[in-house]
């Protein structure tokens, strides 16, 4: 009986003491810690960090990447703390930092008597190019609301920059700030204006080594321009990051309850948003009360984008803005980043099997990043996975471009 009361003696002052201590500053509380870190650094290695998987039928395009652009080739680490897909989509636009970048603009003008917007990053004290008619121009595309003031192009600019290129950003109809001169904006599947802004550059520099990318819808576009001119492009070759590839799966994907609410309403209110400056024009041909009642993408494209550019319906939309349908076409050396956990383009509607049959494109595919998210490193304000992609492959094209199709 003694024994017993010391027993219950020892157990309560020991339990006492552990309340006292606090779990954190107890044995115990360290060990679970300790544990459920070991044990948290276990998955993140095992499922979380991955080499991306490299999609190319074309062996010389294999090792070209393997040589000159081995990011696509190295273990991508995600932030430990943020590596689920829509936390890094929603969580970018906040953590990445935003280069300065000082752009020169210039309105043109289109046949159909509208105007574009270009922001030119010129340059001029590029060490490596010092003479403007052959440095090397990088044309970007910004995704579907997105100006050159987003932290995406920002970091592109600023990659570009260091190598001594010179980039220009095509902005959308009405996006920038400039005013709509015709009731007409934009769409994923017209590329009357991307071709006359490939021109206009390239008439301005046409000895200058050219190519482009595109993010999100830019990428979109940009594929959807390049699987209708095959071969007949300036281009030298392109970079797609975070394309939707077939339409009608991503606002699938965005209209499941969780992304709708994360997304979609968001994404849906920013195009209302970028319309309304222009009301007065675009009251000429469409119902604007209507499409300002619209809750996802889907309405408003139904309302608005797809009768803009005289689609029988939103389906035949739809069909003709998924670049899936023209990646066979595609004539240049295209590399093409996703991420499979990206809900605006869900993993199961890449078209790995079609990018198999051209030797011209490669797919790098993520586990994780999101979309256009790609964060990397503990407190990820700097460079994004996705911008040493974009780093390698513009050096590896234009400083080797040549070795792609000799190797």
């Amino acid at each position: 009986a003694m024994d017993w009361q010391v027993l219950t003696r020892e157990l309560s002052l020991y339990l006492e003491n552990q309340v006292r201590v606090g779990l954190f500053g107890s044995g115990v509380g360290l060990s679970l810690v300790l544990g459920f870190g070991v044990a948290y650094a276990c998955y993140y290695l095992s499922s979380i960090a991955k080499k991306p998987q490299l999609v190319a039928s074309n062996d010389r395009f294999c090792r070209f990447l393997e040589e000159y652009c081995p990011v696509v080739t190295e273990t991508y680490y995600p932030t430990i703390w943020c590596w689920e897909g829509r936390v890094q989509t929603l969580l970018r636009p906040f953590i990445t930092s935003r280069p300065q970048v000082q752009y020169r603009n210039e309105l043109i003008k289109t046949a159909d008597g509208g105007q574009i917007s270009l922001d030119w990053f010129d340059n001029n004290d590029s060490l490596y190019y010092p003479d403007a008619s052959t440095r090397p121009t990088v044309l970007l595309l910004p995704g579907l609301t997105g100006t050159s003031k987003e932290s995406y192009i920002l970091h592109m600019i600023h990659q570009s920059e260091t190598l001594g290129y010179r980039c220009v950003v095509f902005n959308n109809r009405g996006i920038a700030g400039e005013d709509l001169l015709t009731p007409r904006t934009y769409c994923a599947a017209n590329t009357e204006d991307l071709e006359a802004v490939i021109h206009h550059v390239h008439s301005l520099h046409p000895l200058a080594p050219f190519m482009a990318a595109g993010v999100s819808m830019g990428g979109m576009l940009l594929l959807n321009y390049l699987g209708k001119t095959g071969r007949d492009t300036p281009l030298m070759a392109a970079a797609i990051f975070s394309a939707g590839w077939n339409v009608f799966e991503s606002v699938e994907s965005l209209e499941k309850p969780l992304n709708w609410l994360l997304f979609n309403y968001y994404l849906t209110t920013c195009l209302q948003s970028s319309i309304s400056r222009h009301r007065q024009m675009l009251e000429k041909l469409f119902d604007m009360d209507l499409v300002m009642k619209a809750r996802t993408v889907r309405e408003f494209d139904k309302q608005f984008t797809s009768v803009m550019f005289g689609y029988r319906s939103i389906d035949d939309y739809y069909e003709d803005a998924s670049p899936c349908r023209k990646l066979k076409s595609v004539g240049i050396p295209v590399l093409c980043l996703n991420s499979v956990d990206d809900v605006f383009s869900p993993g199961h509607a890449i078209p790995v099997e079609t990018a198999k049959q051209n030797a011209n494109v490669a797919l790098v595919l993520t586990s994780c990043g999101g979309h256009i998210g790609f964060l990397e490193g503990i407190w990820p304000r700097k460079c994004t996975y996705m911008d040493r992609v974009f780093k390698q492959f513009v050096q590896a094209v234009f400083e080797h471009g040549n070795k792609i199709f000799s190797m």
